[in-house]
């Protein structure tokens, strides 16, 4: 706006300098300076627009230049970002492998465990196949044993009634043999009494020492003893070397001294009896006499 105002008044004032040519007279000195003034003013705007014309190319330049600047900086910045896009592709598709990998990995243990599964089912299967199998054995079995046991009950059925026969038979002949060697008893425990057992009997010392069969002492205590008692009449009974014997728990006892005369007729029948280890050696006792001495016997199996 200031430059077109320049040219309007170098304009103007063209004009009146022709004006004043055709139609006024000459100028004086004061018109000269006037027209000097006039022609300073003229050749300013003309100046300005030499100047204007000259720094024109270069603003025009200046302007490319910055638009290159700004071009270039576009261009830096649209390069940054696609760097940045394909940091960011590159990113994603680190991460789209990584799931396709975990997806696989996934889906690897998933086969497995399908796979586990399936095993697991046969076995399951299979177990229970065995253990139906093991139940039709077991059931098998228990009716085979029961009817083992039926087989047993019978076979001990018909044992009993063998066992019960024979046992009849024999305490039939039991009963005839004791009854001949009760009477047998009778008269030969009758014949061996004292007439005086305090004159009569003997210690072991007084006949030496005992000689015969020692019982261990194991068994002793376990089988004889004053808490051990048991009848002579019902045990096995023989004369022998003129001194009546017995058996008992595995063992023969020799009566050594005689019957005292104040043990009653029946004492083999009636009277509890026991043996005792006394003063080195064995002694028979009868219970209905306490504190009396016992009779020397001698062991022998």
């Amino acid at each position: 706006m200031k430059r077109a105002g320049v040219i309007s008044t170098a304009f103007l004032s063209v004009l009146l300098l022709g004006a004043t040519a055709f139609g006024y007279p000459q100028p004086g000195p004061q018109q000269d300076k006037n027209k000097e003034q006039q022609q300073k003013q003229t050749k300013q705007p003309q100046r300005a627009q030499q100047q204007n014309r000259t720094q024109q190319p270069q603003r025009a330049q200046q302007q490319q230049q910055n638009r290159n600047t700004q071009q270039r900086a576009q261009n830096q910045q649209q390069q940054r970002q696609n760097t940045q896009q394909r940091a960011q592709n590159q990113q994603q598709q680190k991460q789209n492998t990584q799931q396709r990998a975990q997806q696989q990995q996934q889906q690897s243990r998933n086969t497995q465990q399908r796979a586990q599964n399936q095993q697991q089912q046969r076995q399951n299967t299979q177990q229970r196949s065995q253990q139906q199998q093991q139940q039709n054995r077991n059931t098998q079995q228990r009716a085979q044993n029961q009817q083992q046991q039926r087989q047993n009950t019978q076979q001990r059925a018909q044992q009993q009634q063998q066992t019960q026969n024979t046992q009849h038979a024999q305490q039939q002949r039991s009963q005839q043999q004791r009854n001949t060697q009760q009477g047998e008893q009778r008269g030969d425990w009758q014949q061996h009494r004292a007439q005086n057992f305090a004159s009569e009997h003997r210690t072991w010392q007084q006949r030496g020492g005992y000689n015969g069969e020692r019982i261990p002492d194991a068994y002793y205590r376990s089988h004889y003893g004053e808490s051990h008692s048991f009848r002579v009449y019902s045990l096995p009974f023989m004369y022998v070397g003129g001194d009546p014997r017995f058996q008992y728990d595995g063992y023969w006892f020799s009566v050594m001294d005689p019957i005292p005369e104040y043990w009653a007729s029946n004492w083999y029948q009636n009277d509890d009896m026991y043996v005792n280890y006394y003063d080195n050696g064995y002694y028979l006792y009868d219970r209905r006499y306490p504190g009396r001495p016992g009779l020397a016997i001698s062991i022998s199996f």
